[in-house]
């Protein structure tokens, strides 16, 4: 997804659509947009979890978020990638999502569904939070700091 241009390596800006069918504008390298955006999604992930589990959404749009919360992963992972950072450490992300939603989804929709299954996939969640937090002060530095920071630290730990 990042993209170069010129023979001195300089950063594009142009916006690619073709690889997000969410469409919503991407710059190469925008880790705060992209950090920020793929963070939306699993909030947006875990109220349709609950939403399913009294039966007002179904588990084809569960799936179509996680979908959704792995496009954006991806663009998230390509944008710190544009710096030169790696984040393999989070790598299992994406399975270990799919794993704890589907266990989630073998049950009945059902507030005790919920209350069982949430706590995985909110691990899971915490992990990424955890990990992504880990490679902001590299982002800092590889993007030449002063452009503050690109998520809220979580005080929780």
């Amino acid at each position: 997804m990042s993209s170069r241009s010129g023979t001195t390596g300089s950063r594009t800006s142009s916006t690619s659509t073709n690889s997000n069918p969410y469409h919503y504008a991407y710059t190469p390298g925008d880790v705060p947009t992209a950090v920020k955006t793929l963070l939306a999604s699993t909030k947006e992930l875990q109220e349709n979890l609950r939403l399913w589990s009294v039966g007002q959404a179904s588990e084809s749009e569960i799936n179509d978020l996680f979908i959704k919360v792995g496009t954006n992963f991806q663009i998230t992972t390509d944008a710190f990638a544009y710096y030169g950072i790696d984040l393999s450490h989070i790598g299992d992300f994406i399975e270990d999502l799919r794993d704890a939603l589907e266990a989630f989804l073998a049950e009945e929709p059902s507030p005790a569904a919920l209350n069982e299954n949430i706590p995985r996939v909110r691990n899971v969640f915490y992990t990424l939070l955890k990990g992504l937090q880990a490679r902001q002060a590299a982002w800092q530095t590889a993007s030449g700091g002063g452009r503050g920071n690109f998520m809220p630290i979580d005080h929780r730990s």
